[in-house]
C-alpha cells in the first residue's frame, strides 16, 4: 500500500510541477528563465510529422532575449533547429517532429538548450516515441 501511495504521489508531482528545465539566465529571483517541455512522452507513428510547443517560463524581472538550440536524436528530424525567443515575443515555439517510414521503433531524445544574450545558459530534453502506424 506505501507503494502505491509512493507512486501516485510522485505522478502527481510529475504533473503539477511539468518538465521543466534548471533555471538559466540570472540566479537571483525573478531574474532567471526555465525551458518547458512536454510533460508525456510525445507518441509519433512511423512516416508522420507532429506539432508540439515548448516555452519559456520568464522570471519577473526576465526581459532578455533567448536563443534556443533544438537538437533530436539521430533517427527523427525536428524544424526549426533554432529559434530567438525575444524578450517582447511570446513565449511558445512550435517545433515540427518527424519520423521517416522506416525509423526504428523505441525512444528518441530532442534536447534543448537556451541561452540568454546575457547570463547562464540551460538546456533540457523530452522524449518521443517511434511507434508502428
Amino acid at each position: 500500500m506505501k507503494t502505491v501511495i509512493t507512486i501516485l504521489m510522485a505522478l502527481f508531482l510529475i504533473v503539477v510541477l511539468g518538465c521543466q528545465s534548471p533555471r538559466g539566465g540570472g540566479m537571483a529571483g525573478g531574474e532567471g528563465f526555465r525551458i518547458n517541455t512536454p510533460t508525456f512522452d510525445t507518441r509519433l507513428k512511423q512516416g508522420e510529422t507532429e506539432n508540439v510547443t515548448i516555452s519559456l517560463s520568464r522570471g519577473e524581472h526576465f526581459k532578455r532575449d533567448v536563443r534556443l538550440e533544438i537538437r533530436p536524436s539521430k533517427g527523427i528530424s525536428v524544424n526549426p533547429t533554432s529559434a530567438l525567443v525575444r524578450g517582447s515575443d511570446s513565449p511558445d515555439v512550435q517545433l515540427q517532429i518527424a519520423a521517416a517510414r522506416d525509423a526504428n521503433l523505441g525512444e528518441y531524445r530532442v534536447h534543448i538548450k537556451g541561452t540568454p544574450e546575457t547570463g547562464e545558459p540551460t538546456s533540457t530534453e523530452f522524449k518521443v516515441k517511434v511507434v508502428e502506424p
